[in-house]
């Protein structure tokens, strides 16, 4: 008995010395900036309604704490469960992205959501997470790399989901998935000749969605709109000059949390989503700003380096895709916000108001947690 538990203490001290908590501590830090900054853009606008200025507040606040359970139980499992597992959840995702035709919710266009009791729960949201397991477990049984036909099969398997998802419409989570998508064939070893022919089919058919009027008018202007930011008269277009406004506005040091004209006036629409990055700007200025993104980078930096440094196929495609999400989430976010990139409704890690897209990213991170603790040695 005593043999047992001396073992025990000593697998213990062992994960202990593994765990990474440069990124676990990071992305903690990172997730209690987002709840602040949610809140000091919502409080005003809140309090001018008469409403209940902590709403936004306390639900963050708990979605970032269900999402640190669920970081830190996926951390403490061995991630080669996800093996085992990722049929479930290929079927999971599918039922669900389907139920939301039947029986989902409807805002602003997009149904999106279901209401389950008191909850709602967007399964988009966990699409890349999803499509980044089912991915890794069919290309780590191909440790020769990935040939046409096995190319065919993973792309015809991660289609039907994108294309639930976008047509919800949700393009800037399906935008994500083909992303996300793109990454881990590249990393499992696609052909160059099969990579060169899968992004000229993919400018083709995004070039074919637009020209057959595929797209909605407002997506199509909401993906423009940064090329022509000087026009008048288009919702997308005066977002955007509102949101890059709200960031010059905040200078070198900001005008501190709670003081931004733009923000307290709502001037920049759904900022505690989609441009919250707006919100950081205006009040923290460039020192802030500049401070979320090292922070968002080391996280994404700690992720890249556990799939540089893991041998395990397996493992090192879920970090790589796990990678890609937040990398790519936090650049088109950050850059959308900036006027530099497309506005395509991508939530910004950790700091976008959101339950679904929250636990999604502190799922991530757990499992690339999970790969760095219990990988092979």
């Amino acid at each position: 008995m005593s043999n047992l538990l001396a073992t025990r203490r000593s697998q213990g001290r062992l994960l202990a010395f593994r765990l990474d908590y440069g990124l676990l501590v990071t992305t903690l830090v990172v997730a209690v900036i987002g709840v602040i900054i949610v809140y000091s853009a919502t409080r005003s606008s809140l309090l001018l309604h008469g409403d209940n200025p902590h709403y936004f507040l306390d639900r963050q606040a708990a979605y970032v704490v269900v999402g640190g359970i669920v970081m830190v139980v996926l951390a403490a499992v061995d991630y080669r469960w996800l093996e085992h597992a990722a049929g479930l959840l290929y079927v999971g995702l599918i039922l669900a992205l389907l139920s939301v035709f039947v029986i989902g919710s409807t805002a602003e266009g997009a149904t999106r959501w279901l209401q389950l009791g008191p909850v709602q729960l967007q399964p988009s949201a966990f699409g890349a997470v999803v499509l980044v397991v089912v991915t890794a477990v069919f290309c780590a049984r191909r440790p020769e790399g990935l040939e046409r036909r096995d190319l065919l099969r993973v792309l015809a398997l991660m289609a039907l989901p994108i294309l639930l998802v976008v047509k919800q419409p949700d393009l800037g989570s399906g935008i994500v998935m083909a992303i996300v998508l793109l990454a881990m064939l590249i990393v499992a070893g696609i052909p160059n000749r099969y990579l060169v022919l899968l992004v000229l089919t993919a400018v083709g058919g995004i070039a074919a969605i637009i020209h057959f009027g595929l797209l909605q008018p407002y997506q199509v202007a909401r993906i423009t709109s940064f090329l022509h930011q000087a026009r008048n008269g288009q919702t997308s277009t005066y977002n955007l000059r509102q949101s890059v406004d709200a960031i010059g506005s905040g200078g070198f040091w900001g005008t501190g949390l709670f003081h931004g004209t733009q923000t307290n006036l709502s001037y920049v629409p759904e900022q505690q989503t989609d441009f919250i990055f707006s919100a950081v700007g205006e009040q923290l200025g460039f020192v802030g700003a500049a401070t979320v993104l090292v922070l968002l980078g080391i996280v994404a930096w700690r992720m890249l380096r556990v799939a540089q440094t893991t041998r395990d196929p397996f493992g090192r495609l879920l970090a790589t895709g796990c990678f890609a999400l937040i990398a790519f989430s936090a650049f088109e976010n950050a850059g959308m916000a900036m006027g530099i990139m497309p506005i395509a409704g991508i939530p910004l890690p950790f700091l976008s108001y959101g339950g679904s897209a929250t636990v999604a990213f502190f799922a991530a991170v757990g499992i690339v947690l999970s790969v760095q603790l219990h990988r092979p040695r």
